[in-house]
């Protein structure tokens, strides 16, 4: 072996510090890496956060009840707040069928954990979608605040609503926001959650002619400006000294 790679062996294992010699991997639990996902991102590099949430319930008749929920969180931000806008429209059509079906079990949906989504249906010509999306891209600067509307719903509260198609609450516990939809007529009912690092969708129908869609959206803005090169290649700087051996 020729005597350079001997010298630059000798370089490296010299400039390694003692205690990396005798450093010893400790395999990290299920539960310890559990309290670290989702925390990789370098401080400063989130310049915008938003959550849209909404769920709609369109009947037979063409009724339609639900709500969107958003909140949005840039560094100026100065209080994060959801906002509720509520969906109302009244149909065109006359029938007032009663579901009839049923569904039994599903106990278990209620204690998963991480993205649930569950569509159990006992009737006919129904649709029910359950959507989830992450948006993630860079830019310069944090895009321009779009204008708040609709209700405000602080921590502890609940907004409710109804009309032909049925009854809906949304819920804000402090840790988590919940959306609830119970269709009229038995037609069968929905929710949608999102808390304490979990989201559960989930719809039930027992009569026909339905159209459920629960959706939420995160969006993430990154910052696109790398820090500064010294920051970066203060390690690559060590190794410029191997150029004189020929590598």
């Amino acid at each position: 072996m020729k005597t350079s790679y001997w010298l630059v062996a000798a370089c490296l294992a010299a400039s390694l510090p003692v205690q990396a010699q005798g450093f010893k991997p400790i395999e990290i639990e299920d539960q310890e890496l559990s309290t670290l996902r989702g925390r990789y991102v370098m401080p400063g590099r989130i310049i915008s956060f938003g959550i849209v949430m909404s769920s709609t319930w369109q009947n037979a008749n063409g009724d339609v009840i639900g709500a969107s929920t958003t909140l949005q969180i840039q560094q100026s931000t100065i209080k994060p707040q959801f906002y509720v806008s509520l969906v109302d429209t009244r149909g065109s059509g006359t029938s007032t069928a009663q579901g009839y079906g049923s569904v039994t079990g599903g106990a278990g949906l209620s204690a998963t954990q991480g993205v649930t989504q569950s569509v159990r249906a006992a009737g006919d010509y129904n649709s029910a979608y359950n959507n989830v999306e992450l948006n993630v891209r860079e830019s310069a600067q944090a895009p321009q605040m779009d204008v708040p509307h609709g209700q405000v719903l602080a921590a502890g509260y609940t907004i409710t609503g109804s009309n032909g198609a049925g009854s809906l609450s949304v819920s804000h516990n402090g840790s988590g926001i919940s959306m609830g939809i119970q269709a009229n007529n038995n037609q069968g009912h929905s929710a949608q959650r999102l808390a304490q690092g979990g989201l559960v969708q989930a719809t039930t129908l027992l009569g026909g002619g339905n159209a459920v869609n629960n959706m939420t959206q995160l969006n993430v803005v990154l910052r696109d400006n790398l820090p500064s090169v010294g920051a970066l290649d203060c390690n690559l700087d060590q190794l410029k000294g191997l150029r004189t051996f020929g590598y």
